[in-house]
């Protein structure tokens, strides 16, 4: 704990932010306030989001969750003594689970000094038609049908190797193929169809980042 000079000469604990008291909690809460002001943070931070069709904003509506998410990546930022904007700009929550981005997940493996930096292993094992199941619904009812997809059937192992040990530590291998078949590939706007390169190096880092330092990542999935 940080100490601050008093006016009579004497040390006393320096104001901090958290859940410890009613002091440290209020202080919190001015700071998320002030963050879901700004509109450097992404869209779920923000006290205000905006409503678009077709692309275009039409209006804007009060977000209710903006402070509750503020406060929760505050509290994330504090335990893993990172800049708290920073941390903010690198979470994001898919339904309802927070998520580190990938680059966060690369820098995180790349700084801590237990490994080398991050390499990644391409191999490229040639077009391949792949099979993969699409839900719809049609006038109520769930319809699943099988749609074939012809790829570029890439592999990528995200690789370092261990400084205490010397040994070479391999992530579990993601290739195209299973792009597709985890519906990945097909999601609209997926970058998979177009940066397939960098995506699999993204998720293969991801993986890594899971399986030899889920520590640095605090538990949360990515």
């Amino acid at each position: 704990m940080s100490l601050a000079p008093a006016e009579n000469g004497q040390y006393k604990p320096a104001a901090s932010i958290g859940f410890e008291n009613a002091d440290t909690f209020a202080l919190l809460q001015r700071a998320a306030k002030l963050l879901s002001d700004s509109t450097l943070v992404p869209a779920q931070y923000r006290s205000v989001k905006e409503i678009k069709e077709y692309g275009k904003v039409v209006r804007t509506e009060e977000n209710p969750n903006a402070i509750a998410n503020c406060v929760i990546a505050l509290n994330i930022a504090r335990r893993m003594r990172a800049d708290e904007l920073m941390v903010m700009q690198n979470l994001y929550v898919v339904e309802g689970r927070p998520s580190w981005s990938s680059q966060w997940v690369i820098a995180a493996v790349n700084t801590c000094g237990k490994f080398s930096p991050l390499r990644f292993e391409i191999t490229d094992f040639g077009s391949k038609e792949v099979e993969y199941s699409v839900t719809e619904w049609e006038a109520g009812k769930k319809k699943i049908s099988k749609v074939k997809q012809t790829i570029q059937n890439l592999q990528c192992i995200a690789w370092v190797t261990e400084r205490a040990s010397g040994e070479r530590l391999e992530g579990p291998p993601v290739t195209m193929e299973m792009a597709v078949q985890e519906g990945w590939y097909s999601k609209n706007g997926s970058k998979w169809q177009t940066m397939a390169p960098v995506m699999l190096r993204y998720r293969a880092a991801s993986f890594f980042g899971k399986l030899y330092a889920p520590e640095l990542l605090m538990g949360l999935p990515t």
